[in-house]
């Protein structure tokens, strides 16, 4: 016997609840990865974030008089707050995420009307605000535990993260000591300040944060994001055009330099293995609320995102450059969907008029 629906047909359709867990779920093995290579830290900055997060949708919700409990359970508030924690150095002060998941909730997203509202990435956004506003701690990043002279336990991670020492007394400045007696900072950042003193990438590379091509525990890092940036399309929760626009432009304009001249600019597998490029491809970028809305708006979208990238990190001030990138095209998607609108069926398109 056949059962019969009306249309769309469509089956197995999810809520923004389901989808906005799923993409929480597919960040786990990232975070594991970093807790691994990493330590503690992240743990207890995701739990701050998402607690942050909560609290302020609701008090909002209660002030505008909306039905906090339906909103609070479409979890897109836990996804800016997780996407903003696993953004910022592990053992960061816990006053930074906490302003920062405010910024991102109250300021990005509720002030311009809640979900679906929102212009700017709210994650990004208060990525950015915490960076200009704290750029020490947002840039006190750790060694991975294989070449830091000081390891950390769980429980220093929450004491650091509180108090700005461990236990057993250390700074966040003595923890980024590796077992040379340098300071340790992002593989980005070490490239980028070597090149700026006269040294080539090859020279920069031989530091002993690399393996190779890629920074100590960043590649495995990325590598677990991927995975679940790819079962993220795979359960179809987000299209392929995005990620693969971005990831695929940012690597043709770093070979293109790379080719140019590879003594000052890097390979295109050093861009896309050290860094946020993966996280930001597969988590951010895809926001369905700031992200363009078409096929085609989405692979413009991604392409420029990952052009701004790589033109950030070779001649901009910053490292890393996701936030900015994203937040420079979440400004162009109204001009961006404006004109890859699909031509309406049975109607012609304007050049069509015209001639």
């Amino acid at each position: 016997m056949l059962s019969l629906s009306s249309s769309p047909h469509h089956h197995n359709r999810r809520d923004i609840g389901q989808v906005m867990r799923l993409v929480c779920y597919a960040t786990i093995p990232g975070i594991l990865a970093n807790v691994w290579f990493f330590g503690f830290g992240i743990l207890i900055q995701v739990v701050l974030a998402i607690i942050t997060a909560l609290v302020t949708e609701g008090v909002i919700m209660e002030l505008r008089k909306k039905k906090t409990e339906r909103v609070l359970k479409d979890y897109s508030a836990v996804l800016a707050a997780l996407l903003l924690a696993i953004s910022i150095p592990p053992l960061a002060p816990w006053w930074v995420i906490v302003i920062g998941t405010f910024f991102s909730i109250a300021v990005v997203k509720q002030l311009y009307g809640g979900l679906g509202y929102n212009m700017f990435n709210p994650a990004m956004a208060g990525y950015v605000m915490l960076l200009i506003s704290f750029p020490v701690q947002m840039t006190s990043w750790l060694p991975p535990f294989s070449i830091a002279e000081q390891s950390h336990s769980l429980w220093d991670a929450i004491h650091t993260v509180f108090t700005g020492f461990t236990s057993t007394g250390f700074s966040v400045e003595q923890l980024k000591v590796g077992i040379d007696g340098t300071t340790m900072a992002t593989p980005l950042d070490e490239v980028k300040t070597a090149l700026l003193q006269g040294y080539t990438v090859t020279e920069a590379k031989s530091h002993i944060m690399f393996d190779g091509n890629y920074g100590k525990g960043w590649l495995w890092v990325a590598i677990a994001y991927l995975l679940g940036g790819l079962f993220l399309i795979k359960t179809k929760v987000i299209n392929w055009h995005i990620p693969g626009s971005m990831l695929a432009s940012a690597a043709l304009l770093s070979l293109f330099l790379f080719l140019l001249d590879g003594d000052q600019y890097a390979s295109p597998l050093f861009h896309l293995f050290n860094g946020s490029l993966i996280v930001g491809a597969f988590f951010i970028a895809t926001d369905p609320v700031s992200a363009s809305t078409t096929s085609k708006g989405r692979i413009i979208f991604g392409a420029a995102i990952g052009l701004w990238v790589i033109i950030i990190r070779n001649w901009g001030g910053y490292p890393d450059a996701i936030a900015f990138a994203v937040l420079i095209m979440n400004m162009a998607v109204p001009l961006i969907d404006y004109y890859t609108q699909p031509r309406t069926y049975g109607h012609k398109n304007k050049a069509s008029k015209d001639s």
